[in-house]
């Protein structure tokens, strides 16, 4: 019979899963920003290609999860899309596990 992890290491998953999906999102908007002032040469610029590195492996999961029918230039939005509902649901999760075992143990 497993033993169910202790509190604070569900709040430290909880909280890392939640951190990397934000590290994604603001991924995914700056290279979209970035791409609309760099315009043609955006491919050039160090900071873009920094942002699509940080985000190609969720763009690369999104795909495999997706039909084909979605095109590959709508990815990093559909992307974007999944990881805004995980964050939602990630989020909802933590204040659940906060008011579980009480506020003051989630600070």
């Amino acid at each position: 019979m497993a033993t169910p992890l202790p509190q604070a290491y569900m709040l430290l998953m909880i909280s890392a899963l939640k951190l990397i999906t934000e590290v994604a999102l603001l991924a995914l908007v700056g290279q979209w920003i970035l791409g609309l002032l760099a315009g043609q040469r955006k491919q050039h610029n160090v900071f873009y290609q920094v942002l699509e590195i940080i985000g190609r492996p969720f763009v690369q999961f999104t795909r495999w999860v997706t039909p084909r029918v979605v095109l590959d230039r709508h990815l990093p939005l559909v992307a974007f899309l999944i990881l805004g509902f995980v964050w939602l649901a990630v989020t909802v999760a933590k204040i659940s596990h906060c008011l579980k075992v009480g506020v003051s143990l989630c600070q």
